[in-house]
């Protein structure tokens, strides 16, 4: 096999018993019974029991009392099969050992600064000694699931007829809704580059060079706060493709997440995904994102609040909210009036929420709440027989604008689930969902404009395109699509606009007038003048995919060198000062902070 050994540490077995073999890899573990030393050497693939006994080689058995933990070593020996009441059980080559005869020393090791085994160490230390976490059983796993899925992309695509192409990492920027990072030109002071937020331009760029069929495993760049599902710089899955409607991208996205299953998990999942609008997702589970193994649907109580006496419901009905309900059925016992009040503070801060209003109906007890006096015989009949609500449960209301209401309650149904432990007996259940014909603006109030929910190359649905011609932006549809796994939004792609008038009119809904158009996307708009075919896409986040596979806590686990949750590189020192050298060739000064 190579100059250090001649088997894996994962490969030998009982019917090698009687061979001879040689192991290289880390000491794990090293145990003395009597002048006996047993290690556990550990390399990439597995674990071996190692045996150092004086009868067999002295020599080498007076060097094996020096080993420590994390000594990079290379062993030969013969196999030998263990007793019945030795065997591990827990490990794939428990049924044997190799008693060693031969010992080499590669490399000694210092003290680690943590346990590797220990699951509880502190991230922070672990990422400042990343190449050491990387040697630990879960990284190794996770890194050989990464590569298993980004293996099972690539044969996928190529079996469909894509051509993986590379796309530039200097570029300009990309609205993409996030913050740039701005690399400056030392060749033209003043300007800068910007890393790709996506690839997005580029792609569309390919179908009108009549690539037709495109796919990349690309890095992306955010300057964006962080948090366990967001890094700096992430990987994700970009796929763009001539002459398809959404139909099409539909159908090739489903195949490629069962082959991905398939092949790096030998799990097979539906062939056909559910599907659900924006507005049915918002309005059912106060997500465009829901999770739908468990319900706590929601439930709208507008009509029967239009008359009560109640004036803030009825106030917030009459001016065209809407007054929506959750019923958290059994939750009365788990949730005290304290903790109640800390969900109300947290959703006035989080959300901007005027409060956070519920019934109690505690067991052997009456309606609990600081509203109920307000109500009237006919709404506690309404929320009784439309939320089945009973002893033991606690409705919570959302009082607000349609999509605002909806979003408190659903952040409000995701704790609700974990109180109940409703998440937790879902288990390894996938439960994936497509949801469609998402708004295409967004009104900004405090900036007076509109700004485009998905990105300004996104496709208005035919039927609304009149609307966005009369200057009629709300409520339009665009051809867009996300895919999502168990409340997590795997990816999102969209039908893109190919005829540059349509362009030019979208741009002018966004108030990017002709100047700035032809200053920043003044190619993509000539491009479309020579015949751009219909085309679209999708791109899915690869790191996030990755973790819900592993069922990791954050990307950060799925990724070989991750930036921690304030974005520092904690093992290489990044982001560092520059030398004021570096700075003069580049015409940059940097004002330094108090």
């Amino acid at each position: 096999m190579g100059t250090y050994r001649t088997h894996h540490c994962s490969e030998l077995r009982p019917e090698h018993a009687g061979q001879r073999a040689t192991l290289a890899g880390w000491v794990a573990t090293k145990r003395d019974h009597h002048g006996v030393i047993f290690i556990d050497l550990r390399d990439r693939d597995g674990v071996t029991q190692v045996v150092f006994r004086p009868e067999q080689n002295p020599e080498a058995a007076k060097l094996s009392h020096g080993l420590r933990s994390e000594d990079v070593i290379s062993v030969s020996g013969v196999v030998e099969t263990r007793s019945e009441a030795t065997v591990n059980p827990n490990l794939a080559t428990g049924r044997i050992e190799l008693v060693a005869d031969a010992l080499t020393i590669l490399n000694k090791s210092e003290v680690p600064p943590f346990p590797l085994d220990d699951p509880s160490v502190n991230e922070d230390l672990r990422l400042q000694y990343r190449y050491l976490d990387l040697r630990t059983p879960t990284m190794h796993a996770n890194l050989r699931l990464r590569h298993k899925v980004t293996k099972a992309v690539r044969d996928y695509f190529d079996s469909q007829g894509f051509f993986e192409i590379e796309t530039p990492i200097l570029s300009n920027p990309t609205p993409e809704g996030a913050r740039d990072f701005l690399v400056p030109s030392r060749l033209h002071p003043g300007d800068f580059y910007a890393l790709p937020q996506a690839p997005q331009q580029y792609k569309q760029l390919l179908q009108v060079g009549g690539l037709e069929k495109y796919f990349q495993i690309a890095k992306c760049f955010r300057d964006e706060d962080l948090r366990a599902d967001r890094q700096p710089e992430f990987t994700q899955i970009d796929v763009e493709a001539s002459f398809v409607g959404q139909e099409d991208i539909i159908a090739l996205c489903e195949g490629m997440l069962r082959r991905i299953w398939k092949d790096a998990q030998g799990i097979e999942i539906p062939e056909k995904f559910p599907r659900m609008t924006y507005r049915e997702a918002m309005d059912r589970y106060g997500s465009d994102k829901p999770d739908i193994r468990f319900g706590l649907e929601l439930v709208d109580l507008t009509q029967d609040f239009l008359s009560s006496d109640f004036k803030v419901f009825r106030g917030i009905a009459e001016s065209g909210g809407v007054i929506r309900a959750l019923n958290a059925k059994g939750a009365a016992p788990l949730l005290s009036r304290e903790q109640l009040k800390k969900w109300e503070e947290w959703a006035k801060s989080e959300f901007r929420a005027k409060g956070l209003a519920y019934i109690k109906w505690a067991p052997g007890g009456e309606w609990d709440s600081p509203i109920v006096k307000f109500f009237g015989e006919a709404e506690k009949k309404a929320i009784v027989e439309k939320l089945n609500f009973a002893e033991g449960d606690i409705v919570f209301f959302g009082a607000d604008k349609r999509d605002a209401a909806s979003e408190v309650l659903g952040r409000v149904r995701l704790r609700v689930a974990e109180v109940l432990g409703l998440i937790k007996a879902a288990g390894d259940r996938l439960a994936f969902l497509w949801v469609v014909d998402f708004p295409l603006l967004a009104y900004l109030p405090e900036e007076h404009c509109w700004t485009a929910v998905h990105h300004p190359f996104t496709r208005p649905n035919a039927d609304d395109v009149p609307k966005m011609e009369r200057g009629e932006y709300e409520d339009l549809r665009a051809v867009a699509y996300d895919v999502v796994l168990n409340g997590i939004e795997l990816g999102g792609g969209s039908i893109r606009i190919h005829e540059r008038d349509l362009q030019a009119k979208m741009f002018a809904a966004l108030g990017i007038g002709p100047e700035e158009q032809q200053r920043k996307f003044g190619h993509i708009l000539k491009a479309f003048s020579f015949g751009a075919p219909p085309h679209g896409g999708i791109a899915l986040g690869l790191d996030r995919l990755v973790m819900l596979m592993a069922q990791a806590d954050s990307i950060r686990e799925v990724m070989a060198f991750p930036k921690n949750n304030r974005g520092m590189d904690l093992m290489s020192g990044a982001p560092l000062e520059v030398e004021p050298k570096s700075l003069r060739d580049l015409q940059i000064a940097v004002t330094k902070r108090a």
